[in-house]
């Protein structure tokens, strides 16, 4: 391992099952930011070893959020580098060779007691069964061993831990320590010769130069392992040195659960088919553990690299709210440039049916016209189809809700009355507009603002939130207004 000492090396590396999960991206995200901030290198890898469980549309996908939410690697799948391959199941040669070593320098010593001998040993002598293995292999003779192999068996193979205290300086939660014995010796590769994760993960980092783990306080319980284990490699020469850990808060969910797999919360799709905004669930993804200020909530990537500390995560548990992270999320979209802002919206539009990838001219001109009033509106880019549909088809789909409010029997003055006024008049423009329907219905038939516009407004756009209505009303244009206010006196009626 040749990398500077000073070097900052972080890594990220999940299994390919199933979806992606918030707390897993958010770990993604520190680790990333902590390299950045540091000036040093993001290695991405891959445990892929458990081939029932993994698959390659969940590689693809892991990827595909990691490109998406902006997070580059330095080294890793389809960038390369010096520590490759990056997938542990391109690794076993290399798991092989250091397990041999291990049992050659006397780490690791051949164990054959099964599960119920275990178990067995640990009832005679008054214990609970559940402290596990007892390491009384450790001490077979030649003779056992080999008495062992006659009867078929195959030895899983374990590491010796040391008989003290293992003990670390956490980068989230300060002084950690386990007490001497509390760990019973782990296995490293099973009777099959398959690898372990608690074996092959640092054997990686040691081999790849990482300095930093930043991890999920679930595996906090791992770490005394992984330190014998350090101190194993180094003796056999595969480390230089033991990296420094930090493990992160837990996600949680409604209630203070941890936010598991199964809940559809946690699943990072559902927030990129809504439509948040790379940036905005970035920058709410930092929040579970971390702050920028105190009164601060709302900033981007580059800033969240600059301020980044890792000594600052906070060890409590973070809550996922749904909300706060959708109005951030607002609040990155409101300041997006026009242009940005429809060139995002678009495919949500096109999805849906209602413009063209890309648009026609007329309908870029629409977008492009209507789009700062809409930022203002949306919350998430897929608000866009219920928000704007109506300004791009010719009949509009009323929502019953806003009809049974809005154009009840009663309402059918108000509809005349503004097509009254829409119907010959010169200035087509939503000043003109404005002002036409403001002296046919508030003046002209005394209505209240709200009495007067509601039913206009759920006439032409079919719901009771849409962008301005004199803006939207111009940009309809005078037939397809007027044919709306006659069709929505007809539901009035």
């Amino acid at each position: 391992m040749s990398t500077p000492a000073s070097t900052v090396r972080t890594r990220f590396c999940p299994s390919p099952t199933g979806t992606v999960h918030v707390g897993l991206l958010r770990t993604a995200l520190f680790n990333w930011a902590h390299a950045r901030h540091t000036g040093g290198a993001f290695v991405f890898r891959i445990e892929d070893t458990d081939a029932a469980r993994d698959s390659e549309d969940s590689y693809r996908h892991l990827l595909d959020c990691l490109r998406w939410l902006g997070l580059d690697w330095d080294e890793g799948p389809e960038v390369g580098g010096p520590h490759g391959p990056y997938r542990q199941s391109e690794r076993a040669e290399v798991y092989r060779d250091v397990a041999a070593r291990l049992l050659e320098a006397g780490h690791a010593y051949e164990s054959f007691s099964t599960n119920e001998e275990v178990e067995a040993r640990r009832l005679a002598a008054g214990q609970d069964p559940k402290l596990g293995y007892d390491n009384a292999d450790r001490f077979l003779t030649d003779a056992q061993e080999s008495a062992f192999r006659a009867e078929g068996r195959d030895p899983v193979l374990r590491l010796r831990m040391p008989d003290e205290d293992l003990a670390w300086t956490d980068l989230v939660r300060g002084e950690v320590r386990f007490a001497a014995g509390s760990v019973p010796d782990f296995v490293l590769v099973r009777g099959n010769g398959a690898p372990l994760y608690p074996f092959v993960n640092p054997v990686d980092d040691a081999l790849m130069g990482i300095t930093d783990v930043l991890r999920g306080e679930d595996l906090l319980p791992s770490t005394p392992r992984q330190l014998a284990l350090y101190a194993a490699l180094q003796d056999v020469g595969v480390a230089s040195g033991t990296p420094r850990f930090g493990h992160l808060p837990y996600v949680t969910g409604e209630g203070s659960k941890k936010l598991s797999k199964r809940d559809p919360q946690s699943n990072v799709d559902v927030y990129r088919d809504r439509g948040f905004l790379p940036e905005g669930f970035a920058n709410y993804l930092a929040l579970l553990g971390w702050s920028i200020a105190e009164d601060r909530d709302v900033f981007s990537m580059a800033e969240m690299v600059e301020a980044f500390d890792v000594t600052r995560v906070s060890a409590n548990p973070a809550r996922f709210d749904v909300k706060k992270a959708e109005a951030i999320n607002a609040t990155h979209l409101r300041e997006l440039p026009v242009e940005e802002f429809v060139a995002r919206v678009v495919p949500f539009l096109a999805g849906a049916g209602l413009v063209a990838d890309p648009p026609t001219p007329e309908q870029d001109r629409v977008l492009r016209t209507i789009a700062p009033l809409a930022q203002e509106r949306t919350v998430v880019l897929s608000d866009a189809v219920g928000l704007l549909g109506f300004l791009f088809t010719e009949e509009v789909a009323i929502d019953p809700a806003a009809a049974a409010k809005n154009l009840r029997p009663e309402d059918g003055e108000v509809l005349d009355a503004a097509a009254d006024a829409l119907r010959d008049l010169a200035d087509w423009s939503a000043a003109g507009i404005e002002q036409a329907l403001k002296s046919a219905l508030v003046d002209g038939l005394g209505r209240k603002p709200r009495q007067a516009f509601g039913p206009v407004r759920v006439a032409v756009s079919g719901r009771t939130v849409s962008p301005p209505l004199y803006e939207s009303i111009e940009l309809l244009g005078r037939e397809r207004t007027l044919a709306r206010l006659a069709a929505a006196k007809g539901t009035a009626g």
